[in-house]
Parts: C-alpha cells; sequence; structure tokens
C-alpha cells in the first residue's frame, strides 16, 4: 500500500536532500514513517499502582516542609544545640519496600493518625535516636554509631521527643485536617511494625536530619489506606481554597465573637505634660498640676488600648466618677494628638 506523506514531511524530505543527498532522504522517510507509527505506550505495573497523583505528592511535600522547620526549633530548644530538619524526598512505594529498606535495629514509633482510620509509622535512623539521647543525658551527642536495641530508659525517654514532633505534625496538617496524631508504641524491629499489608501503597517522606554533626535520616511513612479519606484535600486548589476560606462571613463571625470576649483597657486622660524626674518624686497629696494650654472647658480624650478613640466629658452616675463620650475621633485628628503628645514629651 502507498504510504501519503503530509505537507511537513515533504518539506523535511526536501531540505534533507537539498543537505545531504538521497541515501540521507531515504534515511529520514524511514525514520520519519516509524517515528509516526510508533505507538505512544506508557508502562504500568499492576503490582505497583501509582496511588498518588504528583499534585498530591508535592502538596504533602509542603505539609511536611513547614513540619521540617517546626521540628528544627522544638528540637533545638529540647537539647539545647543547633538541629536542622529538611525534606529531601517524597515518594510513593510499597509497603514492603519500606520496611526492607530501612535497617534492624532502628527506632520505629507507630502513631495512631485520629480522626483517620489507620496508622503511620515514623522511622528515626539509630545515629540520630542515639545523639538525641546523649545529649539529653547530659552527653556531646557525638557518640559512636551504636547498633543495638533502646533500653526501657531510653524508650521512655524518646517518647517524649516523640510527642513533641507529633504536635509540630499536628500544626502542619491543620490546613487540611484537624489532626490529633497519638503514639501508640515504639518498635526497634520493622517486622513488629505490620500495620498495613505488604503490597499496600504508601506514601514516604524522607527528612535528613542534622544533630550537631550528626546526620540521619527521618522518615514518615502513611499509607494510602491512612490519607485516602482526604486524599481530595490534597490538591492544590483545594489548599489555596483554604486560605480563601479565611474570608468568609461565618469565620468572620466566629472572630467578632472571640474578640468580644477580649478585655482591653480604656483611659481617660485630662492631659498630658513633660515634668523632670525630680518634680514627681516632690510630689504631695494636695498638689496641684497645671496643664499648658488646657482649658477647664476642654474635653478629655478617652484612649482604647493606648490609642486616642473618642473625645469625652467627666460626670458622676450615682456615686461613680464617669465619663460621656461627646464625639468619636477621626485618624487625621488622631495623628495629629499623637503628634502633640510626643513633641510634649520630646520638650
Amino acid at each position: 500500500m502507498t504510504e501519503v506523506l503530509s505537507q511537513d514531511e515533504i518539506d523535511q524530505l526536501l531540505t534533507t536532500i537539498a543537505a545531504g543527498g538521497e541515501d540521507a532522504a531515504v534515511d529520514s522517510t524511514h525514520t520519519t514513517t516509524q517515528t509516526r507509527r510508533r505507538p505512544n505506550v506508557k508502562i504500568y505495573d499492576f503490582k505497583r499502582p501509582d496511588r498518588f497523583s504528583k499534585e498530591q505528592i508535592r502538596t504533602v511535600s509542603i505539609m511536611h516542609e513547614t513540619f521540617s522547620r517546626l521540628a528544627s526549633t522544638s528540637l533545638s530548644a529540647q537539647m539545647r544545640s543547633l538541629v536542622h530538619v529538611h525534606v529531601a524526598s517524597v515518594d510513593q512505594l510499597t509497603y514492603e519496600e519500606f520496611i526492607r529498606s530501612i535497617p534492624n535495629p532502628t527506632t520505629l514509633a507507630v502513631i495512631n493518625m485520629e480522626p483517620l482510620k489507620g496508622s503511620a509509622v515514623l522511622e528515626i535512623d539509630p545515629s540520630i535516636t542515639f545523639s538525641i539521647i546523649d545529649r539529653l543525658f547530659g552527653g556531646t551527642g557525638q557518640s559512636a554509631k551504636i547498633n543495638r536495641e533502646l533500653t526501657e530508659i531510653e524508650t521512655a525517654v524518646l517518647d517524649g521527643i516523640v510527642i513533641y514532633l507529633l504536635g509540630n505534625m499536628k500544626e502542619a496538617w491543620s490546613q487540611v485536617i484537624e489532626l490529633r496524631a497519638r503514639l501508640s508504641q515504639i518498635e526497634t524491629n520493622p517486622q513488629f511494625a505490620q500495620i498495613v499489608p505488604p503490597t499496600e501503597m504508601a506514601i514516604l517522606v524522607t527528612m535528613e536530619t542534622k544533630v550537631e554533626g550528626v546526620e540521619g535520616m527521618m522518615n514518615l511513612c502513611i499509607p494510602y489506606l491512612t490519607i485516602e479519606p482526604i486524599i481530595g484535600k490534597l490538591s492544590a486548589q483545594y489548599w489555596y481554597s483554604s486560605v480563601r476560606r479565611g474570608f468568609t462571613t461565618e469565620n468572620l463571625n466566629i472572630l467578632r465573637e472571640k474578640l468580644n470576649r477580649i478585655s482591653v483597657s480604656v483611659v481617660a486622660e485630662v492631659g498630658a505634660m513633660s515634668v523632670s524626674t525630680r518634680e514627681v518624686i516632690s510630689l504631695k497629696v494636695g498638689d496641684l498640676i497645671r496643664f499648658p494650654n488646657k482649658k477647664q472647658s476642654d474635653p478629655m480624650i478617652l484612649k482604647v488600648g493606648n490609642k486616642p478613640k473618642f473625645e469625652c466629658r467627666p460626670g458622676l452616675v450615682g456615686r461613680n466618677v464617669s465619663v460621656q463620650i461627646t464625639k468619636k475621633l477621626e485618624e487625621l485628628y488622631i495623628e495629629e494628638f499623637e503628634e502633640l503628645v510626643n513633641n510634649g514629651e520630646q520638650q
């Protein structure tokens, strides 16, 4: 059957013939035909189905970059030494691949991801684990590489560190879900941390961790079954819309209700003047203070939180001293008043 070439292919052949001769043209014809006939095939492994899209992986990465910054601060405060944590990679793999990739023994914290119905695993490299423990026990944290299981005392100390990290995780996940992560147990043998079937897909967040001169990895493995209920929220559209939700009428009403319960100081100011420390020390009961450029009929200034907001006049309500608001101050007047007060204090 005769092949019918398109105009673009004909132009390409003519250009090739002009540049390299007929042999090049024949090769080009063969190559062009092969390219046009080659199907666009994407290899798909049914044993390892992709459960997470690139956008969802990127969102998880952003969440845990926040977690890394918070963890760096909290660990530095706990150990009183410089700790640096940052996200190295975010990948998806089977849970069996994750278990096989970590050493034995190691530190595995099994985490209940409430309100999600499932668990996650935080794996801390042994070098980082024993460096943290050494620092908390008063050492330098520069201990030699140790390859053994944790003692009961070391496990109890590490429990507190993991609980601090879970608080950071709650804050990092707050844009997506009100996470109530809780430490279930700490294991040292990966085979005892089978929280999902081996073939179940999971997302793995690898974080490079440096404690003073000791470097290692922290790996957070979250199975798909655990994160599935909120998988739709792991998108840029939801992420940015959650920011915009802060400006809805409902949230503004909630903020207004909370602000209504906040106490602020309200001060009725008769006037302001500059006096020396000697004059303040010599003041006695019954002394009179004269305010320059201030008449008895002039209104007082009512300050709310140190900001002049109203003009008012003094009076009595029953036996209580009170003021009556007579005028709301404009912003320009407030600026002029503050400038006048500042100039008086400087003089």
